[in-house]
């Protein structure tokens, strides 16, 4: 299996799981100069996906240029292909020529993030910039596998990715359409504002350094990314480190040796933290009983889940859900 269709699949693999929420919600035409600030994530959380447990940001330059910064300094400068992303929702500003004391986004535009994505019109008449924002809400429980490894802030050219300039066209078709009252233009929008993320993150891994570490690196590595794939398509299986490593054409040594390499643990923990998650998220978020839950993510008796699922959360799963749900 090629690097790229590792990253591919054990992308896909973590987001199904991981169900994202995606929407495009603001279509921006800004004259220089302008500048806005965006809240943290979890402050507009309830504006934009009030069932979504972390959300995370972005910023697509269609046209023209701006940049992006956090609040306490580090900035990056954007041009058109560009998509800025603050992957753990920090709170940052956007802008484009001279310095302007920022707006609150929020407060002036809160009509316009409705995700009807009519144009906002703003700034001092000088230099056109175009950008589309969009949001993916996610659970942070199951998305901080890949969340972890991700810079506060950082910018990918999509157009420059394989798929990018399709993503593009399409993005910029379904914008200009958007006036227009169609429900299959609004869920093709959401589909592209997902399709737009994965291609992000894919096109961040292809630029992390050969000797980075990670989950992230992990994916790329052609047989380490097989093996994540594999764990995370079928939790539930049986697996061991014998027959995980003949399922990737490795020994099981040097599969283990890979796996700690990228990882800092043997594939049986890391699958083991995930099947816990996936409890966890279950536990939460259906009615499924103690029993079915420890059967879904491969466990062979109620008993042994109890055991792991304490010594990671620190209480047993009935209480752990009582808990939870309390706090709901």
């Amino acid at each position: 299996m090629c690097a790229i269709q590792s990253q591919m699949d054990v992308l896909a693999d973590i987001l199904k799981v991981v169900k994202l929420d995606a929407a495009l919600f603001f279509n921006a035409e800004f004259s220089a100069p302008w500048c806005f600030s965006v809240r943290p994530s979890r402050e507009i959380a309830h504006y934009l996906s009030p069932s979504s447990g972390h959300l995370i940001v972005y910023h697509f330059v269609t046209e023209g240029r701006a940049y992006a910064g956090l609040i306490d300094g580090q900035r990056v400068e954007l041009a058109a292909g560009d998509i800025v992303i603050l992957p753990h929702g920090d709170a940052h500003l956007m802008g484009n020529g001279r310095y302007q004391q920022p707006i609150d986004s929020l407060s002036k535009f809160a009509q316009n993030m409705a995700g009807q994505l009519q144009v906002a019109r703003y700034g001092g008449g000088g230099e056109m910039t175009r950008f589309i924002c969009g949001y993916m809400a996610c659970s942070p429980r199951l998305s901080e596998v890949f969340l972890a490894g991700l810079p506060r802030i950082f910018k990918v050219n999509v157009s420059k990715t394989p798929s990018g300039e399709w993503i593009e066209e399409s993005i910029r078709f379904s914008v200009n359409r958007a006036e227009q009252p169609d429900t299959a233009s609004s869920s093709v929008r959401t589909k592209l504002s997902e399709v737009l993320f994965v291609e992000t993150l894919r096109g961040y891994i292809n630029s992390l350094p050969a000797d980075q570490i990670g989950w992230l690196a992990g994916a790329r590595d052609p047989v380490v990314g097989q093996a994540l794939s594999l764990l995370h398509q079928e939790p539930e299986q049986d697996w061991t480190i014998m027959n995980l490593a003949k399922s990737v054409g490795l020994s099981r040594t040097r599969l283990a040796e890979r796996f700690r390499h990228f990882l800092g643990e043997s594939p049986i923990a890391y699958l083991t933290h995930w099947r816990l998650k996936l409890a966890a998220e279950l536990l939460q978020t259906s009615d499924h009983s103690v029993a079915q839950v420890a059967a879904t993510v491969g466990y062979g008796s109620e008993a042994s889940f109890n055991r792991a699922f304490k010594r990671e959360f620190a209480c047993p799963p009935a209480q752990f859900r009582r808990q939870r749900r309390a706090l709901a």
